[in-house]
């Protein structure tokens, strides 16, 4: 695959198409499955707790998987992304509810770089509280 966006029609500051993610218990327990990371902090809630926890949180892992997602879905590739990186700002509390919490993720175009690359800076929020920081990924664009 190949971005679908081209570099020469994308100019610094442009936004990138806003995402929501759910997280919900369930959501940690899949990713925990699939990951292998069965810390506890991120299924119980008693041990969560004990350890100075609010609740509950989910993995930095897959709240950085679930940013990129809209780095990806703008440029058609995920292969475009030759560099990523974050900073663990603060923690997604997941509630034991039936809404659990959510993950919204913005995107910019920072800087154009040499070989057809972009810097895209991403905000990661929850519960109104920023999740990443200095979070930003580098992507080949067509």
């Amino acid at each position: 695959m190949t971005a679908k966006i081209a570099y020469d029609d994308v100019e610094v500051g442009a936004e990138l198409p806003a995402r929501t993610f759910p997280v919900t218990r369930a959501t940690l327990v899949q990713y925990a499955g699939a990951s292998g990371d069965f810390n506890p902090i991120h299924w119980n809630e008693k041990f969560a707790v004990e350890v100075g926890l609010p609740d509950v949180i989910a993995h930095g892992m897959f709240t950085m998987a679930e940013a990129i997602r809209v780095v990806t879905d703008w440029a058609g590739d995920p292969g475009a992304v030759v560099e990523y990186g974050v900073r663990f700002t603060k923690p997604v509390v997941v509630p034991n509810d039936d809404e659990g919490a959510t993950i919204e993720v913005s995107g910019k175009v920072a800087a154009k770089l040499d070989d057809n690359t972009v810097r895209v800076d991403l905000t990661a929020m929850s519960a109104g509280q920023k999740v990443l920081g200095m979070s930003r990924a580098v992507v080949r664009l067509a």
